[in-house]
């Protein structure tokens, strides 16, 4: 018998999805799996969930929301024996489509039940986890003003963006420490990727990979206001390289730190978080999570 527990953002995407037990029952057998259906009522409580059912001994915990959702449950169940599932529900979606789970409810489930797994890296914040992507700068603004927007549509996204571009006025510095090399940077953006998508079928790492051990990390130096349009406009085409600001890292590990400040503020696989230390560590753990795709 399978235990397989299914943890649900009722707020994901829009919201309009109608995933429940008896949904669910049509797909799974009850001689073959038993089924536990929870849905986290505010932030964080996907945590607790996760760590409910893994005391609940489950066999497969398939989180069923944006990255956000993924990224609570996978934090809980890294080196564990725990399968990882996916129904994409969120607004982004960016590791789901790296691992080319698709949104169609019906046939992501197909997918949980071939139960083909696959081991994937996992990146590390100092106590935190990430598994598509995090970033410092315009990102991480981005990511902030969208989610004080309340509304996980495409356009409140791109209102976000316009937004943000005040963040440009910043010229506090970062220092950073990459392939044993030391620099400081006042940037626009530091980018560090785990999967070569940002969701919205978007890219800053397309070469990127989840098994090849190394993080892929994009550093943007302050730009003026052209040359925001500019990236924004190659970076759809995927050739923002082609900035002299922008320069690309492979790495297992960096250091990013501040003296002016004690406090870093980040987004992590779209979540928007304040990180209270003046110092980042940030490192790569190869094939850490079992994951269903």
């Amino acid at each position: 018998m399978t235990h397989i527990h299914f943890i649900i953002n009722p707020i994901a995407g829009s919201g309009n999805h109608k995933i429940n037990q008896e949904f669910l029952q049509r797909f799974f057998d009850k001689n073959s799996y038993e089924i536990a259906v929870k849905f986290s009522v505010h932030k964080n409580h996907t945590t607790l969930l996760a760590q409910e059912s893994i005391k609940e001994n489950a066999n497969i915990i398939v989180a069923c929301g944006g990255d956000g959702t993924v990224n609570e449950v996978a934090s809980c169940i890294i080196g564990t024996p725990i399968l990882l599932g996916i129904i994409p529900l969120g607004s982004g979606n960016g590791l789901a489509s790296n691992l080319k789970i698709p949104k169609n409810i019906k046939r992501s489930i197909e997918i949980i039940k071939k139960n083909e797994v696959k081991k994937i890296d996992v990146g590390r914040l100092n106590d935190r986890y990430f598994f598509s992507n995090t970033g410092v700068g315009f990102d991480a603004y981005v990511i902030k003003h969208y989610e004080e927007s309340n509304n996980r549509k495409l356009f409140s996204y791109v209102k976000a963006v316009f937004k943000s571009f005040k963040y440009m006025n910043d010229t506090r510095k970062v220092d950073v420490i990459i392939n044993n090399e030391s620099f400081k940077v006042k940037p626009f953006m530091i980018f560090i990727s785990n999967s070569n998508e940002l969701g919205y079928k978007v890219s800053l790492t397309p070469k990127a990979s989840l098994e090849d051990g190394l993080l892929d990390v994009i550093i943007v130096s302050r730009l003026n206001a052209f040359k925001i349009l500019l990236f924004s406009f190659l970076m759809i085409f995927k050739r923002h390289h082609l900035i002299k600001e922008v320069e690309s890292f492979q790495t297992k590990n960096m250091i990013l730190s501040r003296k002016d400040f004690n406090h870093f503020k980040m987004q992590i696989d779209g979540e928007y978080r304040l990180i209270e230390s003046n110092e980042i560590n940030i490192s790569m753990s190869e094939k850490k999570l079992n994951i269903i795709c």
